[in-house]
């Protein structure tokens, strides 16, 4: 078999130490250098290993500060399936409130914006097509855990009380409920998800470390003749939340 590579040996005997309790949660770890010369490595074999247990949730980067043990944080459960669309409130705070936290989200929404290239794909509508684009934060006990960013074609909301997902009477209601109230049927959703690495900008917001790993959704949401009219891009930290796809089956 080929022999392990060095920063995942290292990675092994951090997290050996740190359960056989030689550091305890909250604990600054010894120096890059020092961690080394005990473990007959170079100080980029040790940042790499760090670097892999911080995207795991083991270890946390402060910055100017160093590196620690991670406090054990409860995943939070995030369940994805369209049997969870409800008009009487929101999937993310039920998420929230099984593990005994309180749910909200913060938002800022911008109309008449020109749709980029991929998002126009998605779309099915011209690059430069007019587009209401909203970001949100969603918190779980006022801390940002997951980002999302919501695009749907202008032209199919113009002039109409749900033009503005987070505001009139229909705010909050999601993109289903909403439809639904200006006679647009929203038959199904397609879900992408993938792997990646946090950009700089996610990693801050979510308080994690640059390059951390994240689960990266592109959903798309369709009306009953096949048109899509919302495509959104959601980021959800892999150290603080497990994904979990429900599968109604009829019957």
């Amino acid at each position: 078999m080929p022999e392990q590579p060095p920063y995942l040996r290292i990675a092994d005997e951090l997290r050996r130490r740190i359960a056989e309790h030689v550091w305890e949660p909250g604990d600054r770890l010894p120096s890059r250098a020092q961690i080394g010369q005990e473990c007959g490595v170079g100080e980029n074999v040790v940042r790499r290993a760090q670097e892999l247990l911080i995207s795991q949730g083991v270890l946390e980067g402060r910055a100017g500060s160093g590196t620690y043990v991670a406090e054990p944080r409860q995943r939070v459960r995030m369940v994805r399936s369209s049997a969870r669309e409800r008009p009487d409130g929101s999937p993310f705070r039920a998420d929230m409130k099984a593990v005994g936290r309180q749910g909200d989200w913060e938002s800022r929404t911008d109309a008449k914006v020109p749709a980029p290239s991929d998002i126009a794909a998605r779309l099915g509508i011209a690059e430069g097509d007019l587009c209401v684009r909203t970001t949100y934060e969603f918190l779980g006990d006022g801390r940002p855990v997951q980002l999302s960013t919501s695009w749907e074609p202008y032209d199919l909301t113009a002039g109409t009380l749900v033009v503005l997902p987070e505001g009139g009477p229909h705010a909050g209601e999601g993109v289903v409920n909403r439809m639904a109230a200006i006679g647009i049927t929203v038959s199904h959703a397609v879900e992408q998800p993938e792997p990646r690495q946090a950009t700089a900008e996610e990693a801050s917001i979510l308080g994690i470390q640059k390059a951390a790993l994240v689960t990266h959704i592109r959903r798309t949401y369709y009306n009953d003749q096949g048109r899509p009219v919302e495509t959104a891009d959601i980021v959800v930290p892999a150290a603080h939340c497990e994904i979990v796809y429900e599968i109604p089956i009829s019957r």
